[in-house]
């Protein structure tokens, strides 16, 4: 089941955009205004809301780390906030003053690109809050933009129906009509999957448009041989134009709001409809905005990831890794679909499931039948016996010098070693600024994403799922 949570009624004119960062959620409407809500309760922060656009607001988008907020109006600016006390830190002003309609920032947050009325593309440089590069499309307003997870290309979908894909120096590197009568948004799914016949992996993009269609696209993780985008398939269930569409944080479900009034919710591996939301919609926690000026929040209960997430093949390789919505699934998995209720209230996640005992299991979880108690200790120590051979084959490159433990984003630093981003920040604010592996100092504090590393460690996770 699928259940509205909460509704909020702050903004004054039709909602136009929801975004959500780890902890907080952000709308923006045509009331001129964004507003900014804990994801604890959906209580209106202190410092909202934002005011200084004097126009309609379009979109609004967090950083990757959640410490900036960007939104984008019809006065023509770009404006990027502090989420933390609502202070303005820049002002971007789109080339020839046009009504900016999209703004996202790149996935290590070093770019952000907006999208305008009069067609023109701008990526700005996000730290110094510079223009950095511009471009344009033929005709239509530039309506939706997305960066691939790997964040080397950028797509921009326009009010005349093209798709665009730009590399990271602003190349042209394809365009193409993929709507008739517009493109309304676009977004990128985070994990990669592999084309069965050539064995090619892929990011799958969804676009939407006025046509009443969702279609889905392929678009290689390698370029060495040319850029070349594929169209996959078109997804059914609207009977009106589709203004918005949003893969979940797994990749696993697609959402899709329309003018029909209603929300589907899609199993994106087997494009099936798992849901449709009438009463107007994020997902596990997923925000609509409407033209009543309201939003919703919807939850989604263990029973419905069981349906998007039935198998064992969908869960992360390393258990440790689990959160508790992958703790629900797998219990369903195992025919243990009753207790997944029982877990997520106790906040069971990968870490947790390991160092359950029989006596936790009685004492802290409350069950009382021994026969289910044993049920569960077996699978859980299949899980263990698992995760101690999956440890023993990890490549060493793929293991952090720091940590010990598998890289999940990898970055350079200047004395040419890879490491785990967040560990090698904590080094280098806690300790003298030296190598980890040389002792020597380092030249530059500078970290460079390793994509390299990254898609070849997921490819190493992909195979090691089964």
């Amino acid at each position: 089941m699928v259940k509205l949570i909460h509704t909020l009624a702050d903004h004054g004119d039709d909602v136009n955009c929801c975004a959500f960062s780890s902890s907080l959620l952000a709308t923006c409407s045509l009331d001129k205004t964004v507003r900014l809500y804990s994801l604890s309760g959906f209580t209106e922060l202190p410092h909202s809301p934002l005011k200084f656009h004097t126009y309609a607001v379009h979109c609004c988008c967090f950083s990757p780390s959640g410490h900036i907020l960007a939104s984008c109006s019809t006065d023509g600016t770009t404006v990027l906030w502090n989420t933390q006390n609502g202070q303005t830190l820049a002002v971007l002003e789109q080339p020839g003053g046009s009504p900016v309609r999209v703004c996202r920032f790149s996935p290590d947050s070093t770019c952000l690109v907006s999208g305008a009325a009069d067609g023109t593309v701008v990526l700005w440089n996000a730290q110094s809050y510079k223009l950095h590069r511009c471009g344009s499309v033929k005709d239509g307003s530039l309506v939706a933009c997305a960066f691939s997870p790997s964040g080397d290309l950028f797509v921009t979908g326009s009010s005349c129906g093209d798709l665009t894909v730009w590399d990271d120096k602003m190349k042209c590197l394809h365009s193409e009509k993929a709507h008739d009568l517009g493109i309304t948004c676009c977004d990128f799914s985070s994990q990669p999957v592999s084309d069965g016949e050539q064995s090619l992996q892929f990011f799958r993009l969804a676009t939407c448009g006025q046509d009443c269609q969702i279609r889905i696209w392929g678009v290689p993780l390698s370029h060495i041989l040319g850029f070349e985008l594929k169209y996959k398939s078109t997804l059914s269930g609207h009977c009106a134009p589709v203004l918005a569409c949003a893969f979940s944080h797994n990749g696993r479900l697609l959402v899709s709001g329309s003018v029909d009034k209603s929300v589907i919710v899609y199993d994106i591996n087997t494009e099936n409809i798992l849901h449709t939301l009438t009463q107007h919609t994020s997902v596990l926690l997923l925000a609509t905005g409407s033209m009543d000026k309201t939003v919703n929040i919807w939850h989604f209960d263990p029973d419905t990831l069981c349906q998007a997430r039935s198998t064992e093949d969908h869960l992360k390789p390393f258990t440790e890794d689990w959160s508790e919505d992958d703790v629900s699934a797998w219990l369903c998995a195992q025919e243990l679909k009753d207790l997944a209720g029982v877990f997520k209230l106790n906040n069971i996640d990968g870490k947790e499931l390991l160092n359950l005992t029989k006596e936790s299991l009685a004492d802290d979880l409350k069950i009382e039948s021994l026969g289910l108690r044993s049920k569960v200790l077996r699978k859980i120590e299949e899980l263990r016996t698992k995760v101690k051979t999956l440890s023993s084959e990890i490549p060493d490159e793929f293991v952090c010098p720091i940590t010990r433990e598998l890289m999940q984003d990898p970055v350079i630093a200047s004395d040419g070693y890879s490491y785990e981003k967040e560990a090698m920040e904590n080094w280098i604010s806690k300790k003298k600024r030296t190598s980890p592996m040389t002792n020597l100092v380092l030249s530059s504090a500078v970290l460079i994403p390793n994509r390299t590393l990254k898609m070849a460690i997921d490819r190493w996770l992909e195979m090691h799922k089964k």
